[in-house]
């Protein structure tokens, strides 16, 4: 009996632990490299064109409460930034990109580059203040590449 109870308090425990590390990890905008994976085409999409700056890519289920919220600051996001698309597709009607993204709970959004490489992914959402710094470095860069390719290195913006 007391053997049962010892088990029972250790597995409680570990399961506490691992729902706190799952939790603080949710909604965490971690960059990746860019160069890793194939990127992702207008196809890959359903069709969804790709942004000039960047495309956010949200995974979604129709049960999914945090998916109309995470949806929100996303198209709210994209709405306010010339160049950037929001693009949100079910997980179930896409099964080959939601394994091939490595979806494991929804909302997960990927941000994509004006190639369709994943530049950075989160899981359970995103962070809007982290995805907004995201997005300016994207940005910048964006502006940085347009300055290096014009005649004296000003912008064509």
């Amino acid at each position: 009996m007391t053997g049962g109870v010892l088990w029972l308090l250790g597995a409680l425990a570990v399961a506490t632990v691992l729902g706190l590390v799952l939790r603080a990890r949710a909604g965490t905008v971690r960059t990746t490299d860019a160069s890793a994976a194939d990127p992702l085409t207008p196809a890959d999409l359903g069709g969804h064109g790709l942004g000039t700056t960047a495309t956010l890519v949200q995974m979604s289920a129709q049960t999914c409460t945090t998916c109309r919220a995470t949806a929100r600051v996303l198209g709210e996001l994209a709405s306010r930034r010339p160049g950037v698309v929001h693009v949100e597709l079910d997980v179930a009607e896409h099964p080959a990109l939601t394994r091939r993204l490595d979806v494991l709970r929804t909302p997960t959004v990927v941000v994509l580059d004006p190639a369709g490489a994943v530049v950075a992914r989160a899981a359970g959402g995103a962070d809007r203040a982290a995805l907004v710094a995201l997005l300016d470095g994207l940005t910048d860069g964006a502006r940085a590449d347009d300055a290096s390719a014009c005649p004296g290195g000003t912008s064509a913006r």
